[in-house]
């Protein structure tokens, strides 16, 4: 793992401390033996040092390559933290042109939402109840079924497409009274980010987060030269029907084309690392400043409107919940459908990030819900805090 040599940019374990994590690399060992997963890497951050290590194989064919450190992953939903939330923050600490209020209502920067069903309700949908889930659009939707979607994946009709139906979406619930996570959300925030900034998600977050942090294995839509090193995810026998390799596996952001708020990022355990360590310091990395210190504790707060499930495009832990038993109530974290997590706690200056392919070879192993909670308890425990009041 290549580390920039600054004290701000997180440094290597000493083979004493990866000692006291073997717990945790034994939780996924064992995972990997049930085949809850073909392989995983994990990178364990405590006190600005960090733990690497992989484990498995890319997939289950005999002849696979191992996982490396290195290995990219489609991060799935954990897009929607990495790359969409904090593309926001900076919008609303005017980092760019047009600055963003996120009790604005939505219609100021999508007026085509005004005219959708549920005027009364849909009227007070603000930015807010985007990033907390509550803005009254349901879960998720099979918009990649249309004709346009599946024929040509093309990034300009398959998000047009998309976003015309989410404009035409019924509301389920009066906005702010309920908390349902939701893509379609994160679809229309995104396209915000975009209005406001005249510019591609995938380039403002390669400008604004990935090449300032180093996270040069970090992006959307990976080459296809890169395709043999990425962890596959599952065989489609819906959209694609092949397996799938270097493309994203959410098939409403492949029909989008690869470049949604919601899905698409790929990425490994350091850059990731990289990612996590900039937020415990404050919003700073390797001489970098990505976020204000003020912005990071705004964001990562709980929302009163998700019921306090919900930060600002973050979740926090809860019970039962993927992050286990002991992350203090200060931590925040996401979970990704391809079995990818990540989970900060900042009054340990801790974070833990998980990354397989479990939906490798089909999406129907859920394994990895047992798993997350086993191995984030596993790490707690080997760093001396199992003590803390449990959930």
């Amino acid at each position: 793992m290549e580390l920039a040599a600054n004290p701000m940019a997180v440094q290597p374990m000493d083979a004493r401390e990866e000692k006291q994590l073997r717990p945790a690399f034994g939780v996924i060992e064992k995972a990997i033996s049930e085949k809850a997963f073909p392989g995983a890497t994990l990178a364990v951050g405590y006190r600005g040092k960090v733990s690497v290590h992989a484990f498995g194989k890319l997939s289950y064919d005999a002849k696979a390559a191992a996982a490396n450190p290195n290995t990219m992953y489609d991060i799935a939903s954990l897009t929607k933290v990495v790359a969409t939330t904090t593309l926001v923050a900076k919008l609303v600490e005017g980092d760019f042109a047009v600055p963003l209020d996120l009790d604005a209502k939505i219609e100021r920067y999508l007026p085509e939402w005004a005219s959708g069903p549920n005027a009364e309700w849909r009227h007070r949908v603000t930015v807010r109840h985007l990033l907390t889930h509550t803005s009254g659009l349901p879960a998720f939707k099979e918009y990649w079924r249309t004709k346009n979607s599946r024929v040509t994946a093309k990034r300009s009709t398959g998000k047009q497409d998309t976003l015309a139906r989410i404009f035409a979406e019924p509301l389920e619930y009066e906005p702010g009274t309920r908390e349902i996570y939701s893509d379609l959300g994160i679809i229309l925030m995104a396209e915000i980010v975009e209005r406001l900034t005249g510019r591609t998600l995938d380039d403002l977050a390669k400008s604004a987060i990935f090449s300032p942090l180093g996270m040069k294995d970090t992006m959307y839509r990976p080459p296809k030269k890169l395709w043999p090193q990425i962890a596959p995810t599952e065989i489609d026998n819906q959209l694609r029907h092949r397996l799938v390799q270097g493309e994203v596996h959410d098939e409403n952001a492949f029909a989008i084309g690869g470049v949604s708020g919601h899905a698409g990022i790929f990425s490994t355990a350091p850059d990731l690392a990289a990612f996590c360590q900039m937020l415990l310091n404050g919003g700073v990395y390797a001489h970098q400043r990505i976020l204000r210190r003020a912005t990071i504790a705004h964001f990562t707060t709980p929302q009163q409107l998700s019921g306090g499930t919900r930060t600002l495009g973050w979740a926090v832990p809860t019970e039962g919940g993927s992050s286990g038993h002991y992350f203090s109530a200060h931590s925040f974290g996401h979970t990704g459908f391809t079995g990818t997590s990540i989970w900060i706690d900042p009054d340990r200056q801790l974070f833990v990030v998980l990354l397989t392919n479990r939906v490798h070879p089909t999406r129907e192993n859920t394994k990895i819900q047992k798993v997350r909670v086993e191995l984030h308890d596993a790490v707690m425990q080997a760093l001396g805090f199992a003590t803390a009041t449990a959930r």
